[in-house]
């Protein structure tokens, strides 16, 4: 049951035009057009290239595209429209659909991830650093699916479908620019900067930077504030979600 759920999860994510333009046309967008423009002037993250400071953030938006703003707005028109009550009371149940739910996105996530990181290799001459750590990204990855995807559950499951489709696309946008992904936030004024660098959308672009090797730093600081994030978003979800 957890199986086709998840078939018939990723089929209505095909058929949604407007989700695949968050999901795979913006990141892809973000990371090619911004590599030429180059809009942090050669400096700010450390990173030499263009495409080795906008490729975390094209990553990172790809997650909250996926996990905050496809997953909110789905679920949000699902449980207006009662097809959320009547799963949870079939055979499959409440885990089921979660489970399905968890395994869409995160498949969608993958492609992404390929997608996105084939670009950079392959048209922009991306090459991962000496410092790059594979359980590091996927640790970001995960725990950023987690925070999103508790957001959006949260909105989802106790606003109007309206109220859901509306405030995940204004958070899109305001990820985009706190969130460390075209700029980087010392090029934010001191007093933004401070507040978005506590802020998930931030923390998931800074670990995700170090788990590909184009930041030379510790991911303990950025990881622990995506953990703190991601485990308060999810109980929130889970305690305030109503299914009806």
């Amino acid at each position: 049951m957890a199986v086709a759920l998840a078939a018939h999860e990723l089929r209505l994510v095909l058929r949604r035009g407007e989700g695949l333009l968050v999901s795979f046309v913006i990141p892809a967008g973000v990371l090619l057009v911004f590599s030429g423009l180059d809009p942090a002037g050669g400096s700010g993250s450390g990173a030499g290239a263009p495409v080795d400071r906008l490729l975390p953030g094209a990553i990172a938006l790809a997650v909250i595209a996926t996990s905050l703003v496809s997953l909110a707005i789905s679920t949000g028109y699902e449980r207006a429209y009662g097809v959320l009550k009547r799963l949870g009371g079939s055979p499959a149940g409440t885990s089921v659909v979660v489970a399905a739910k968890t395994a869409s996105v995160l498949l969608v996530e993958a492609v992404q991830l390929l997608l996105l990181i084939g670009i950079a290799a392959g048209m922009l001459g991306f090459r991962a650093g000496p410092t790059a750590s594979l359980p590091v990204l996927l640790a970001a990855l995960l725990l950023g699916t987690v925070a999103f995807a508790g957001l959006g559950l949260l909105m989802a499951g106790t606003l109007r479908a309206e109220a859901s489709l509306a405030l995940a696309n204004l958070l899109f946008l305001v990820c985009l620019v706190l969130g460390g992904i075209v700029l980087p936030l010392d090029r934010l004024p001191p007093p933004v900067a401070a507040v978005a660098s506590v802020l998930p959308p931030a923390a998931l672009t800074e670990s995700v930077a170090i788990g590909l090797g184009t930041m030379a730093a510790d991911a303990t600081g950025p990881m622990a504030i995506l953990a703190g994030w991601a485990i308060v978003l999810a109980v929130l979800a889970a305690r305030r979600f109503r299914w009806d």
